[in-house]
């Protein structure tokens, strides 16, 4: 070999954006996989940082303790709720018609470089509905587009791509588990209504500001896309990873014995959406559709009938069910002892009466001048947090009491400052890859092959949408809690 040719062949191999913010992102992951433990470890180390900072603050260790064990189950409602969320959307991602669909829908891009744009838009799209659908939708989505043989695909950029519902949209949508818990009464931790009251979607979701930022963050989002993309000779296919592209769908069998015959039968499908369509037409009859959907019990009863029909048989369903089971893990796991984390924040006062959330709202009074800087702080503090806790339903719990007790006192509009929350939190699961997990078994890959992409998407979006959230509070007026 030739020395020209050995260099054209190190060149091939070295990846498209080798520049300052790409070897910052590969230090980040090196870093990351070295030192990082699992999400559990976090959340146990924040209720043992929680707990130290309330005794320090002056209250009593037995009072702390008995906080941590009153609060344990607090959440247990909202805990199984959210769970459904996720296993809806991965129900209804592996159905056969679903699976047609997706065919379909990977024929549609041109180019290696096109399909990883197209797949990120339709993961940002696909998030505002159900987090859950989206990243098993893109997930499989990009394993099809891989098997094409006229296209040449890089499957890290691509699965990166495949991530961004749940890096930057999925808090945008529906399926926002802060705007969801305020939105619904009976989810609200009876410690915080009186300071949040009842915020429905009107005033976070579905505002024009919401809709500002989910344009901004898919413009972005897509340009980063586009440009980070490997070209056609340094891109590396899933064939290249080692990745072997087996057929994803639920196979089609037939019962082995008499017994199974009503698994394999659509007929107890039918009945039960029959009886679920007299109830669905009952609830969506009246009023606008997405406001109905806002409760998680609807939200969750609509896909899991959805998935339902659309599996048709029930044996094809009890399969896609248990196959969704691990990635709802961390969250029936963890949000006990963030229920645990929120009364200790709440509950325990100092021999003044103040509680440690008390003090840190104070302190994000003192520190904000108005509410637009206020929202700055609350960015970057959510974000900061988000990090080290990935999970958006419970970091809410632990950050409300202090950070809308705040909102209250400066005067900012408590339904954006929901949004604010929700912009800002997500964009550390980029380099945090705790909800990655789901993907990568899709796609057979590990987090360092994706997060040198996504920690780019990250870098880029965080001062754009936190200055974005900031400028938007100005256009909000502020309204007192709204009780039940």
């Amino acid at each position: 070999m030739t020395n020209a040719t050995h260099d054209q062949a190190v060149s091939l191999r070295k990846p498209v954006a080798d520049n300052v913010m790409a070897r910052f992102s590969q230090a980040l992951v090196a870093f990351a996989e070295r030192w990082f433990p699992d999400a559990y470890v976090f959340v146990l180390i924040a209720v043992i940082a929680v707990a130290a900072g309330a005794i320090l603050h002056g209250g009593s260790p037995l009072a702390v303790s008995r906080a941590f064990g009153d609060g344990f189950w607090n959440l247990i409602p909202f805990t199984m709720q959210m769970a459904l969320v996720a296993i809806g959307g991965y129900v209804v991602a592996m159905s056969p018609p679903v699976a047609a669909v997706l065919a379909r829908l990977a024929s549609v891009p041109k180019t290696g470089r096109g399909a990883v744009v197209f797949v990120g838009m339709l993961s940002i799209f696909l998030s505002l509905l159900n987090w859950g659908l989206s990243l098993i939708f893109s997930g499989l989505l990009v394993r099809e587009i891989a098997r094409r043989t006229d296209i040449r695909l890089d499957y890290r950029a691509a699965g990166a791509a495949g991530y961004l519902g749940l890096g930057c949209g999925f808090t945008l949508g529906i399926t926002s588990s802060a705007a969801q818990l305020q939105a619904n009464a009976g989810s609200i931790p009876a410690s915080l209504l009186p300071i949040t009251g009842v915020i429905g979607f009107s005033e976070t979701i579905l505002t024009w500001q919401n809709m500002v930022t989910v344009v901004m963050v898919s413009v972005v989002s897509a340009a980063i896309c586009y440009f980070t993309t490997p070209t056609a000779e340094q891109a590396k296919t899933a064939e290249d990873l080692g990745v072997a592209l087996d057929d994803d769908r639920i196979e089609a069998r037939k019962p082995a014995r008499p017994g199974d015959w009503l698994e394999f039968s659509p007929l107890l499908t039918i009945l039960i959406a029959l009886l679920a369509a007299g109830w669905l037409w009952q609830t969506f009859q009246s009023g606008n559709p997405l406001i109905t959907l806002s409760g998680l019990n609807t939200y969750n009863f609509v896909f899991l009938i959805l998935g339902i029909v659309l599996h048709w048989r029930p044996r094809s369903l009890i399969e896609s069910f248990s196959k969704a089971m691990p990635s709802v893990s961390g969250v029936l796991l963890q949000f006990p002892f963030y229920a645990g984390i929120a009364q200790i924040l709440t509950k325990v006062p100092n021999s003044s009466g103040t509680t440690l959330s008390d003090t840190i709202a104070h302190w994000f009074v003192g520190a904000s001048s108005n509410s637009t800087v206020f929202s700055f702080l609350v960015g970057i503090y959510s974000a900061l947090l988000g990090f080290f806790v990935p999970s958006a339903g419970g970091k809410w719990i632990i950050e409300a009491p202090y950070i809308m007790k705040a909102a209250n006192d400066i005067g900012a509009h408590l339904g954006w400052t929901v949004m604010v929350y929700n912009i800002a939190e997500t964009l550390p699961n980029f380099i945090n890859p705790f909800w990655m997990l789901p993907l990568l078994g899709i796609l057979g890959l590990k987090s360092k092959d994706l997060i040198g992409y996504t920690s780019v998407q990250f870098f880029i979006h965080f001062p754009i949408v936190m200055l974005l959230a900031a400028i938007l509070m100005a256009t909000f007026t502020y309204h007192p809690p709204i009780l039940p």
